[in-house]
């Protein structure tokens, strides 16, 4: 099963795609893919109105494929999770998780348009495995009670300016938060239906080069043990969404002169199981 949100930007309306690639609308179960519709058994609602025949065809020949998850609450994101990355970057090997913040509204759709900042010289790709929460989460004791308060995997693109990170004034969130700055989807895939989230093949291209090209079973802090971590220091609720974390491969961590992104540039990326992702930089 297949959660997306099909429209305009602004205007998207929830649909289900199933494995023949039917797609059906969504609206008679709930008026979004969101945190809400998560957490009140949406995806078993979902479900028996499909065996039940209960929804309706939609045609998505030339829809616009939207953002999958609707008014995330935080996105929380976890740097240098993978030793490849960090090593590349020159990092040392985080003892404990690193976390930081997106903002919600750098969320965009898969096929959108991602914008360079102005002034920006260091744009760079990252293809990460998102984790949405379908449960509210706090103080969790293990592994196995982290996992079921997943609601759904989704693919997302971290982007990150490396100047405005690295080097404008010693925070992250200058980097991170610039808009257009977290693609995500093409859609949600209930967590149930992933055996094993440490067990995807993930890989990115940047105009059909390959750059990245790993798999989550390379992630420092598992899944599990990231969203248990996180429950200690922060109510996690549901539709809020984990970017968790990429591989080596990213422009950062390239010999001089590095490749960084550039208006014009195409980045396309996908996760087994997640689907792909194809963004034409523009200029902001």
């Amino acid at each position: 099963m297949q959660l997306l949100r099909l429209g305009p930007v602004g205007d998207e309306r929830p649909a289900v795609r199933i494995g023949d690639g039917t797609t059906y609308d969504l609206l008679p179960i709930t008026p979004d893919v969101d945190g809400a519709f998560l957490a009140n058994d949406g995806v078993a609602r979902v479900r028996a109105a499909l065996d039940a025949g209960e929804l309706a065809a939609v045609d998505v020949e030339g829809v616009r494929i939207g953002p999958p998850l609707a008014h995330p609450g935080k996105v929380i994101c976890i740097g240098l999770n993978y030793r490849d990355h960090a090593e590349e970057t020159g990092a040392d090997i985080p003892a404990e998780p690193v976390v930081f913040l997106k903002t919600p509204d750098t969320i965009v759709g898969p096929y959108d348009e991602v914008l360079v900042p102005r002034g920006s010289v260091k744009t760079d790709w990252e293809v990460e495995l998102g984790v949405v929460i379908g449960r509210t989460a706090r103080y969790l004791d293990s592994a196995e009670d982290a996992l079921a308060c997943v609601g759904a995997y989704v693919l997302s693109h971290d982007v990150s300016e490396r100047e405005f990170q690295i080097e404008r004034g010693g925070t992250w969130d200058k980097g991170k938060n610039c808009e257009t700055f977290n693609p995500l989807g093409p859609f949600l895939v209930p967590a149930d239906e992933i055996p094993d989230p440490q067990n995807l093949d993930m890989r990115l291209w940047v105009n059909g080069e390959i750059r990245q090209n790993s798999s989550t079973k390379n992630m420092i802090f598992p899944v599990a043990e990231v969203v248990r971590y996180l429950s200690q220091f922060l109510v996690l609720r549901p539709g809020d969404m984990i970017n968790t974390g990429t591989p080596a491969g990213v422009a950062l961590g390239q010999p001089e002169p590095k490749p960084y992104l550039r208006a014009g540039d195409v980045v396309e990326l996908e996760i087994e199981g997640l689907g792909r992702q194809r963004q034409i930089l523009g200029q902001a």
